[in-house]
């Protein structure tokens, strides 16, 4: 029975002047390019890029641990069948812990691994752009400055002194 409706379905398609082979072809292509470039897979390939860049030690660290973060969630998929309530829901894991500024960076940092992707061939969109206004900003806290240049001269002098003192302390204490 289903290779009788196969044959009809390959005769209709050669009706409307299509060859059946070749969409079975693309759809193998498809399904093995697919099941080839996971988010995992081109997130790695997007530390390793960074790293031959030159990052510093800290942007790769922060990027090993984002890369972490997404993984749990959508690591395994295959890149083009991502979607951004996929994402918005592995952000709203992060948020919910009260992580404001680590989802932000976290979408940015997905964000950057789909245009990487983009740009390599392997994912047709970035899905996090729509995600934009999707999560709570966190709040700016200004901190003080010193501006002064006495000041800032004093607090240098101060710090090895400060240094020296706990130094010291320490020698006593351990007496």
């Amino acid at each position: 029975m289903q290779a009788r409706q196969a044959r009809d379905a390959a005769r209709a398609e050669v009706a409307e002047g299509n060859d059946p082979n070749v969409a079975k072809q693309e759809q193998k292509r498809i399904r093995r390019d697919s099941q080839g470039h996971t988010f995992e897979k081109v997130g790695a390939a997007f530390l390793d890029k960074q790293r031959k860049e030159g990052k510093s030690a800290a942007t790769l660290s922060k990027t090993e641990y984002h890369l972490k973060l997404a993984n749990r969630d959508f690591g395994r998929k295959p890149i083009s069948e991502i979607t951004s309530p996929m994402v918005l829901r592995c952000l709203r894991k992060v948020k919910a812990k009260g992580n404001y500024e680590t989802a932000h960076r976290l979408r940015a940092r997905i964000g950057s691994i789909f245009r990487y992707a983009v740009a390599s061939g392997i994912a047709e969109t970035d899905p996090t752009y729509a995600l934009r206004d999707a999560l709570i900003r966190p709040t700016v806290k200004h901190r003080a400055a010193i501006t002064d240049a006495k000041a800032l001269g004093t607090l240098l002098v101060a710090i090895p002194l400060a240094r020296t003192i706990w130094r010291f302390l320490n020698l006593l204490k351990n007496s």
